[in-house]
């Protein structure tokens, strides 16, 4: 039983490896972008004249931050279709659509409820998000694992169904689609009254690791380097990445939660002055490729920017 659950969580981590191997060239993306259309970047390296509004290199640069930003914007999305398609056995093109099917669906059904509860207003403050121009839970990325997970076990148990004659045509794969979206529609339904308690509990656990301090960081980074000999660290370290355990920030007008999401959307906004020590924390030892000493000061020529890496 002990090798089977540690066999599970090692796929798990494994799964994780697709949506996040896209992350390094959407940062990329975003943190140049953004940086040389952010009028401080262009005062700091006096580059106002080679790279102005309406220009042909700013109109580049602008197409890339869009670019980059359409990644982080849909990440749940990508983990729902990444993690069907790692925890799939065979047919894993089907378990891709699946999870996009399985993950709009659930979508759909708490933007209902939604509606039918009395619009955002009547929600709790802060607790709903635009998803691909749906109005739905602020679930983030633990959604799109919940339908990935979901979509792979479902796939795996009926991909190869035999249904009577007069119903073969709908037997296989192309029954799993169809399972995921009846089953995905009851879990929306169920997930709009669950969800909130386990965001509240979330958001707590979160607020005690953040106020841990050093003793919460030292923990974090014990326990994650302490998983990666037996491939279990990307199960760990996502939730800090992803979700409020990573902590939420309000940038822009918008609240953002998790630790990668919230640097990338600083590194976004043209109002960030400081990146929050908070949520890089838990990032500093995965992204040494994206904070060298070169990189750093390209992307962060202000002083107070700057000073937080040095």
């Amino acid at each position: 039983m002990k090798d089977k659950i540690f066999g599970v969580l090692q796929r798990v981590g494994r799964s994780f490896m697709l949506p996040i191997a896209m992350l390094p060239i959407a940062g990329l993306l975003l943190g140049i972008g953004s940086s040389f259309t952010n009028p401080t970047t262009l005062e700091a390296y006096r580059l106002t004249g080679m790279i102005r509004q309406g220009g042909i290199l700013y109109s580049i640069l602008t197409i890339m931050k869009a670019t980059g930003s359409v990644v982080f914007d849909n990440l749940a999305l990508l983990f729902a279709m990444g993690v069907a398609i790692g925890m799939a056995k065979k047919e894993k093109a089907v378990a891709a659509l699946s999870g996009a099917v399985g993950y709009l669906i659930m979508n759909t059904a708490l933007s209902a409820l939604i509606e039918l509860k009395g619009g955002v207003s009547a929600m709790v403050a802060n607790s709903t998000a635009q998803v691909l121009g749906i109005t739905t839970l602020q679930m983030g990325v633990f959604g799109g694992i919940l339908v990935g997970l979901g979509v792979a076990a479902l796939h795996n148990r009926f991909y190869k169904i035999e249904l009577p004659q007069v119903l073969s045509f709908f037997g296989g794969t192309r029954f799993v689609p169809i399972v995921t979206a009846v089953v995905y529609l009851i879990v929306g339904i169920g997930m709009f009254f669950l969800w909130p308690v386990v965001q509240n509990g979330i958001s707590h656990l979160g607020t005690l690791v953040l106020e841990s301090g050093y003793a919460g960081t030292f923990l974090y980074g014990l326990i994650e380097r302490a998983l990666i000999p037996f491939g279990l660290h990307h199960v760990f370290y996502m939730p800090f990445w992803q979700t409020d355990l990573g902590g939420t920030m309000l940038i822009d007008g918008t609240v953002v939660s998790g630790a990668q999401n919230i640097f990338f959307a600083e590194l976004a906004s043209k109002s960030t002055e400081h990146f929050s020590v908070s949520a890089t924390r838990f990032m500093t030892g995965k992204w040494k490729w994206f904070l060298t000493p070169s990189t750093r000061s390209l992307l962060c020529p202000r002083k107070g920017v700057r000073s937080f890496f040095t």
